[in-house]
């Protein structure tokens, strides 16, 4: 039974760990690169948005190596949790929760979210760099707290200081109609 406890936290790791590596490395090196990164970031109102391109691509990188590695696992996961929080806000909450709906919903970024806080409770397994070291062995309390604080936490600051999203123009009377106040 220890063994394939510790096989699932290796794929769930490494399967966290790949994507993140992924998207981090498309966001500096695919598409418009980082440059077209730091424009989209602009746009769903991180100012600035080259800076914030920076902060979560190599946030993702170093949270995927990290994962991958089973090294500093709950602190890894925090970096999964801060990302996907923001995205969650920034871009997908507004489209519902399906993510084949226009826009991307946020059930992908939902499901990352919980499993970076899940794998941060329950410890990377003795497969791991943190079970060799003993560090957060086993994941428990702490490793749940640390991703949850230090994630939201790091999260909702950066909102707080950098998010500024575009308010829609307010609508106009239609030529002819009057204005409540006069």
């Amino acid at each position: 039974m220890e063994h394939s406890i510790d096989l699932s936290l290796l794929v769930l790791r490494m399967g966290l760990g790949v994507v993140f590596i992924a998207h981090g490395y498309n966001h500096v090196f695919g598409g418009g690169k980082i440059a077209g990164t730091g424009r989209w970031f602009e746009s769903l109102g991180m100012r600035p948005g080259i800076l914030h391109a920076w902060f979560a691509s190599l946030t993702e990188l170093g949270a995927g190596a990290l994962l991958i590695l089973g090294l500093a696992t709950p602190l890894a996961c925090a970096g999964v949790v801060g990302t996907m929080v923001v995205a969650w806000i920034t871009n997908h909450l507004k489209n519902g929760f399906f993510i084949f709906r226009p826009g991307e919903g946020y059930e992908y970024v939902m499901t990352l979210t919980v499993m970076a806080v899940g794998l941060a409770g329950t410890g990377a397994g003795r497969w791991s760099i943190d079970h060799q070291v003993e560090w957060f062995q086993p994941g428990g309390w702490w490793g749940l707290a640390i991703a949850v604080v230090f994630g939201g936490i790091g999260s909702l600051g950066l909102l707080a200081a950098f998010w500024r999203p575009r308010k829609p123009p307010a609508a106009q009377p239609a030529h002819g109609d009057r204005h409540p106040e006069s």
